[in-house]
């Protein structure tokens, strides 16, 4: 049995072992991973009552701040002026839709080419396709600034990292009214669904 003397002596060179492990365990690191926008991609879809439309819309730039596996901030900058539809065969039916996605109706591309997401927290959720999170971010459309959340998956393999996301928007939060039911009666089947889905698509430089 120790005496009490030992005891103490014993709880001391714990401590000290302690905190001198607490000391030495290293910090993450903040690291700027930068995405490339060559190889990374936004898909839109949107719906409408007698039928859908989709495309792709490119990114211009991209980076996540990083600590460890830990997501602690990030910027993504879309290029508006990029937007495209892959839906529609016919050249001239193409160009009308794709003009008409980018006049004042809809995100007046003219005056405000780029969208902007921020992210503000990023919390690490069970998931079963890799490393899952949940997302909380700024996204600013046509000047207009709100709050999104959306899961993401974000993976690092042979030095590449990539990151995929599904995010599910109502286009009027951001004063996209046109075709809503929401703000126009008698649409009938001109009436345009107030939600559209982006997935993205990210890899690493």
């Amino acid at each position: 049995m120790l005496s009490r003397t030992s005891s103490l002596v014993l709880i001391a060179a714990l401590a000290s072992m302690s905190a001198f492990a607490a000391k030495d365990k290293p910090k993450a690191t903040n690291m700027k991973l930068a995405f490339d926008p060559a190889t990374s991609l936004v898909k839109w879809e949107g719906k409408k009552v007698t039928g859908k439309h989709n495309g792709e819309i490119k990114i211009k730039s991209g980076e996540l701040m990083m600590a460890g596996e830990e997501i602690k901030g990030g910027e993504f900058v879309i290029d508006m002026a990029t937007m495209s539809n892959a839906d529609l065969t016919d050249s001239a039916y193409n160009k009308k839709l794709i003009t008409h996605l980018k006049s004042d109706d809809f995100f007046n591309v003219e005056k405000f080419p780029t969208a902007v997401l921020k992210i503000k927290s990023a919390k690490s959720v069970p998931g079963f396709v890799g490393p899952t999170y949940e997302i909380v971010g700024d996204l600013t459309i046509k000047g207009k600034t709100n709050e999104v959340k959306f899961p993401a998956v974000v993976q690092t393999k042979d030095g590449k990292t990539t990151a995929t996301a599904n995010i599910v928007i109502d286009r009027t939060k951001w004063e996209i009214k046109y075709g809503s039911g929401k703000f126009f009666t008698g649409l009938g089947d001109k009436m345009i669904n107030d939600e559209f889905q982006l997935d993205v698509a990210l890899a690493s430089k």
